[in-house]
């Protein structure tokens, strides 16, 4: 088959938050990014997802209102949003579809384009047996190297960094005197570490987030009431303009998470600002931070305290730059659009591929 220039691309989104997002939805706000920096490049783009549309895509929707956060792991919004995608999906002449949503995938072997789906979350446990039974049929895409590696035995049509708008985000190079913990108030993501290195360090927190999982609440009572006290803020989950505010003022994020985050898309909103991250090393850290440039990546929590005393060695200006650089919407958006070509090539999906270069950035 002839390579097209220019392709017709379906993005379908998941039926939970709109494009782009008003507060929580990584998964959207990346496809609402992505939608963008596609059409910026001149294809042409219809997304089938819910609500409204906020993005420069061509729009079809499955639903007037997203079902929104509190019907998160209900089944039905998913199988009704794929159904009728698959319906609105036979009346488009697509090139490729990039699939965001669960159950959406499940078609892909009906399908006459290639489907591609990015692994937004973790690929262990039932998720993982969930794409590699997939695997025949989808083109798995990671969002990082770290996600890559976890799981070798999935093979990976190629690797692209999520990323964001650079010139979105506000810059600071004259920051406040307090620390950041920016994220869910959850045991994973080391929020009771925060608050032990920030304290040590002699700088309030401010931490911003949800505490909204029933789940938690035993780590809630446990491990961070005892530990509140005046020199820890907790402002609950903030809207994009506080958000913004809090992260281009704060002296760096902190970041110590207890599990391999294949992608922690606040470090670079954070770097974004001009702020840098100090984070214990796990999953993409090393990929996002520049140890010593960026920010500091520590080995053991005992280390967060001294990292946040060094901060000063640091140049906001080399956060900012670096995001721009690596993680900024335009390099997601072409690195995608490579990939897309590629598969577009016409050659049997049960075919070997290991002339396909991943896409590593």
């Amino acid at each position: 088959m002839r390579l097209k220039p220019l392709l017709d691309i379906t993005m379908i989104t998941t039926p939970w938050f709109a494009l782009p997002p008003v507060a929580y939805g990584g998964i959207e706000a990346m496809c609402a990014e992505l939608v963008d920096g596609l059409v910026e490049l001149g294809h042409r783009v219809t997304v089938i997802g819910v609500g409204s549309n906020g993005t420069k895509g061509r729009f079809i929707a499955t639903d007037d209102s997203p079902a929104g956060p509190q019907r998160l792991g209900n089944s039905g919004p998913e199988v009704l949003h794929a159904a009728r995608a698959a319906r609105v999906l036979r009346s488009l002449d697509s090139d490729v579809i990039h699939d965001h949503s669960t159950v959406g995938p499940l078609q892909a072997g009906q399908r006459q384009a290639p489907t591609v789906v990015t692994a937004h979350g973790p690929v262990s446990g039932e998720t993982g047996r969930y794409y590699r039974a997939l695997s025949d049929t989808v083109h798995m895409v990671a969002i990082s190297r770290a996600q890559q590696a976890q799981t070798p035995d999935i093979f990976w049509s190629g690797q692209v960094h999520n990323a964001l708008r650079t010139g979105d985000y506000p810059y600071r190079d004259r920051k406040e005197d307090h620390v950041l913990f920016l994220g869910r108030i959850a045991e994973e993501k080391g929020v009771h570490l925060a608050i032990d290195a920030a304290r040590e360090a002699g700088l309030p927190l401010t931490i911003a987030g949800s505490r909204n999982d029933p789940a938690e609440q035993p780590y809630i009572e446990g491990e961070l009431r005892p530990r509140m006290g005046d020199d820890v803020r907790w402002v609950g989950e903030a809207d994009r303009r506080t958000k913004l505010e809090l992260l281009a003022s704060a002296r760096c994020l902190l970041f110590p998470i207890q599990w391999e985050e294949p992608f922690g898309m606040v470090m670079i909103e954070a770097m974004a600002c001009g702020t840098p991250v100090v984070a214990l090393r796990r999953g993409s850290v090393p990929e996002i931070v520049e140890e010593g440039v960026t920010g500091f990546i520590c080995d053991h929590p005992a280390e967060l305290a001294k990292a946040i005393g060094s901060l000063d060695r640091l140049d906001p200006r080399a956060c900012r730059d670096r995001v721009h650089r690596h993680f900024d919407t335009d390099q997601m958006a072409a690195a995608y659009a490579a990939l897309y070509q590629q598969l577009c090539q016409e050659r049997p999906r049960s075919e070997p591929a290991a002339h396909m270069t991943p896409l590593l950035h």
